[in-house]
């Protein structure tokens, strides 16, 4: 039997909509701290309009699924890409805090609605069989402008000036507005559950799973630069590389064997190449890749796997955060670490955290979880419903 074709044409117009989005995201990540520093601001100043980006993007990513519940996907995705991209064309009018710091925030708002809606969009755009794949490949799509456009706008910035490059980030994020048309503007029985989701253990402890390698992610990523030396461009590559690829690879294993079966082997070679950070920076950053690759894909299909199509944006939402923030808190509380106990010891402490992780797992019932976050959903959604008719208390004359 043949199987279902994976990338149909909204699919494809999805990913054309992410490709550029993310583009338009990676252009200026790294150049907007340069422009800001060009204009005679400090090392505070610079960190500032990234840390208010990044900042953004969480509070929007906790908010998106009560947006697309009352909006839809299509009005939502749509003002996310504005917010990504339309800021970004008012930068070259100056460098001051009060500009940089708005366009920042603002960009951040639409990177958080792009991502959430669009996690969201493709498990419903993808045969259920192939979920996995549909979701390895969708994290492909959003990796490889990573990848490219990171290193290309800081070249473009110096070779012909930064008001192009934030002309052409501003432009590439708008330019899947057009194909919002052909896209779903709600989900079947699409409803608001932020709160719901957060209460289900069933999503909290594979989120938090996942947000232990996000962590050790977040720490190779800032810091073997400085304890890998010249090593480490080719660890980061290889890192890049390995996740990307094992992204895809394990939306195919977990199509197959079922994307539980996945967890625990992706955490624990990320708690390998975490551990070996300090030793053999190669190795230890395709180690560290393929895990975190794996874990992303699998643990993303196994929480779609618990909720029912109207909790796609809330699993969506609590698997972003848990990237984003992980990343975060990984960064940061390495460097505490590293500061008192040396890097090679703070490497073996996150690889040991991502083990005690594993205690999570558990076996819980999906369908369990999935009927019972269905209810808290569909109970908010009532009352909400019941408020704007009339039938709530809150009633005007």
């Amino acid at each position: 039997m043949t199987p279902p074709r994976l990338v149909n044409g909204r699919l494809a117009l999805l990913f054309t909509t992410t490709f550029g989005a993310m583009t338009g995201f990676y252009l200026l990540l790294s150049v907007v701290p340069l422009y800001v520093a060009g204009g005679g601001a400090g090392r505070a100043e610079a960190g500032a309009a990234n840390a208010l980006l990044l900042a953004a993007t969480v509070v929007a990513e906790l908010a998106t699924p009560a947006l697309t519940a009352r909006f839809g996907h299509r009005n939502v995705l749509g003002a996310g890409l504005l917010l990504l991209g339309l800021p970004a064309l008012l930068l070259p009018l100056g460098t001051s805090a009060a500009l940089v710091g708005g366009v920042s925030f603002a960009r951040g708002l639409g990177t958080g609605l792009v991502v959430v809606v669009g996690g969201a969009l493709v498990p419903l755009l993808v045969p259920e069989g192939r979920r996995g794949e549909g979701l390895g490949v969708a994290g492909i799509v959003a990796a490889v402008p990573a990848v490219l456009a990171l290193p290309l706008g800081v070249w473009l910035a110096h070779a012909v000036g930064f008001t192009p490059v934030f002309v052409v980030g501003g432009l590439a994020a708008m330019a899947g507005l057009c194909c919002l048309p052909a896209l779903p503007g709600r989900g079947t029985g699409e409803q608001g559950g932020m709160r719901a989701g957060l209460r289900s253990p069933g999503l909290v402890r594979p989120s938090v799973m996942f947000g232990a390698t996000a962590m050790a992610a977040g720490a190779a990523i800032t810091f073997l630069p400085i304890t890998a030396g010249r090593a480490a461009p080719a660890a980061l590559l290889c890192q890049a590389l390995a996740m990307t690829a094992s992204r895809w690879w394990g939306g195919r294993l977990a199509d197959r064997h079922g994307p539980s079966r996945l967890v625990a082997p992706a955490l624990v070679v990320a708690a390998a190449g975490t551990a070996l950070l300090g030793l053999t920076p190669l190795v230890a950053g395709a180690l560290l890749g393929t895990g975190f690759g794996l874990a992303q894909t699998a643990i993303h299909t196994l929480m779609l796997s618990r909720v029912d199509a109207s909790g796609y944006g809330t699993v969506s939402a609590l698997w972003n955060l848990a990237f984003d923030a992980g990343m975060g808190v990984g960064a940061a509380a390495l460097g505490v670490a590293a500061g008192l106990t040396g890097y090679p010891v703070a490497y073996a402490l996150t690889a040991a955290l991502i083990l005690a992780a594993l205690t999570l797992k558990g076996n819980p019932d999906a369908a369990r979880t999935r009927d019972r976050l269905a209810r808290r959903l569909h109970d908010r959604a009532g009352r909400r419903r019941g408020t704007a008719d009339g039938s709530g208390r809150r009633t005007a004359a």
